[in-house]
């Protein structure tokens, strides 16, 4: 099974690091509707930073705005979706090193039943060309 690779867009916003701050953004959301590709969210300093990559970036741009949600503008990573099997994520990696690219930051999983996906983000500056070393839609 091949790799299927996507650029996507993804929002991020700063959140209070406190227990349920997560859930009830996140259940808001998907009250509205909204589906997430993928979602990540870490401390920052004495905050949390959320980072969504929603199905519908339309659909989520109106919902966060209905929801009072502080988004910032709209930035591009990629979404991997593929076969499970050893040096799969070194295989994108070297694809990427091999056309000079750093990688900003990679979370990659294993989703169980053979399969794995990761999301993955480089500089601006260098989207495009490596959305072609990936050879993503």
């Amino acid at each position: 099974m091949a790799d299927v690779i996507r650029k996507v867009d993804y929002f991020k916003m700063e959140a209070a690091d406190k227990p349920g701050e997560g859930a009830r953004i996140l259940g808001a959301l998907g009250a509205a509707g909204i589906n997430m590709l993928a979602f990540s969210g870490f401390p920052r300093g004495r905050r949390a930073q959320l980072d969504f990559i929603p199905e519908d970036t339309a659909a989520f741009k109106q919902a966060a705005k209905k929801i009072g949600l502080k988004v910032g503008p709209r930035k591009s990573g990629f979404l991997v979706q593929g076969g499970d099997r050893v040096g799969a994520v070194s295989e994108i990696l070297s694809a990427l090193a091999k056309a000079r690219i750093n990688v900003t930051a990679i979370d990659a999983i294993t989703t169980g039943e053979g399969r794995y996906g990761a999301i993955l983000w480089v500089k601006p500056k260098d989207t495009r060309k490596a959305a072609k070393a990936l050879g993503a839609s």
